[in-house]
């Protein structure tokens, strides 16, 4: 699935100041830009936040973007250091924290539990959204931004690539820890809640 799902915005119209095709690139983009915020940093201030800036740099920028990428590949791109940058703040990340989590050492989860025993009723349940939501904000930041994009927001591995300045094993990588430590997570959840026969089966 490609993020560039509606008419490509004209680079050239708004390099002109028209107005009206920047109100028409915010309206396309508006919610999906503020989806990643929210998503990314949990609170709906901050993503307000990614949101005015990611616009605000867009315009301040135009005369520089070439064009290389889509407008919408290069809108996620400034997105997503927004909130990269908001969460550093917040958290400091390490370079060898950083490096890590392009390693694939590690990569198999302590804790396996199959949940398909699980009614769908409880997998669907507000409280199992809730519990995902939690394991997907308790990801390291750079495994995050990698797993909202793909997984979430249905961004192709080659345009994650380009958003995030990665080369597209790395973002599989990334996607695969990712994946790992939500099961991992999701399996000390489920766990809790297997039937107890199906515990000592």
């Amino acid at each position: 699935m490609s993020i560039t799902t509606t008419p490509e915005i004209s680079i050239d119209a708004l390099r002109a100041g028209d107005r009206a095709e920047f109100a028409r690139m915010v309206d396309v983009h508006s919610a999906l830009i503020y989806r990643l915020g929210l998503k990314m940093l949990g609170n709906p201030q901050d993503a307000e936040d990614v949101l005015q800036n990611t616009f605000l740099n867009a315009l301040m920028h135009l005369s520089s973007f070439e064009g290389r990428s889509s407008v919408s590949t290069w809108l996620y791109r400034i997105a997503s250091n927004e909130a990269l940058m908001m969460l550093r703040k917040k958290q400091p990340v390490s370079i060898e924290d950083m490096q890590a989590e392009d390693s694939e050492d590690g990569l198999i989860p302590a804790i396996f539990t199959d949940w398909s025993a699980l009614p769908e009723s409880e997998l669907l349940a507000g409280e199992s959204k809730s519990a995902i939501d939690a394991a997907i904000a308790r990801l390291p930041e750079q495994l995050k931004i990698v797993f909202i994009l793909r997984d979430i927001e249905g961004v192709s591995i080659k345009e994650t690539a380009e958003i995030l300045s990665l080369t597209e094993t790395n973002v599989k990588t990334r996607l695969l820890r990712a994946r790992m430590a939500l099961r991992e997570q999701l399996s000390v959840y489920y766990g809790e809640r297997m039937p107890r026969k199906e515990k000592n089966d």
